[in-house]
């Protein structure tokens, strides 16, 4: 896992680091003062930073996205308390990316890491359909799959809304080959399962958001 909520113009663009005053540098704090021990674990295991700087990937994840997301601006919340926010753009982001395994997505095509044949871009595209009914973004760093990105429309607020999987707006291919893409093992022992909804909880925002 890479990235978290993101709510976008609908064009591929979107705001960043929307309030200063909420540019917490105590994440894993907040989650363990809130006592959601099982969704930090799941962190630190799914959504470690290659750095081996797990918080400040974290406080850099909540102050550019998560702070730019309207309905987790403390003013939306019915007897907020401090902080609570954070632990909902979290929850929902560990939620959404439980239930996106791209690895097995593609692996029900056929489309599996490997270091001695290449994937098209439609064959690649095409798995990544018919798991979701959607399409993804899919980017690369030159020939090699880097990412996937997932769209939604929020009916709601983030923390209780429907997430409605939707064709992504705005963004192409992303530098990726028509042909000829390497999808490299990247040599992990474990690979993300489905979280309870306890260990997930609740989360909040308006709009078309993607999980990475």
């Amino acid at each position: 896992m890479r990235q978290a909520d993101r709510p976008d113009f609908c064009d591929g663009n979107y705001n960043q680091y929307c309030d200063e005053s909420r540019q917490y540098t105590n994440i894993t704090q907040i989650l363990e003062a809130y006592g959601r021990h099982a969704l930090l674990a799941y962190m630190r295991t799914y959504w470690a930073d290659d750095g081996g700087d797990d918080e400040a990937f974290w406080e850099h994840e909540w102050g550019k996205h998560g702070t730019c997301i309207s309905t987790l601006d403390p003013d939306c919340y019915t007897n907020y308390t401090p902080q609570e926010e954070v632990v909902d753009f979290f929850a929902q982001a560990v939620h959404l990316f439980s239930g996106l395994n791209t690895y097995e997505f593609l692996a029900a095509d056929g489309i599996l890491p490997t270091n001695s044949t290449t994937y098209s871009y439609d064959a690649i595209m095409r798995a990544l359909n018919r798991a979701t009914g959607v399409n993804a973004t899919i980017e690369c760093e030159g020939d090699v799959l880097d990412e996937v990105y997932y769209s939604f429309d929020v009916r709601g607020s983030v923390a209780n809304g429907e997430f409605v999987a939707q064709n992504p707006v705005g963004e192409g291919t992303d530098g990726c080959p028509v042909e000829g893409i390497w999808y490299v093992p990247k040599n992990l022992s474990t690979y993300p399962t489905p979280v309870s909804s306890s260990a997930a909880g609740s989360a909040t925002a308006t709009g078309t958001g993607g999980l990475f």
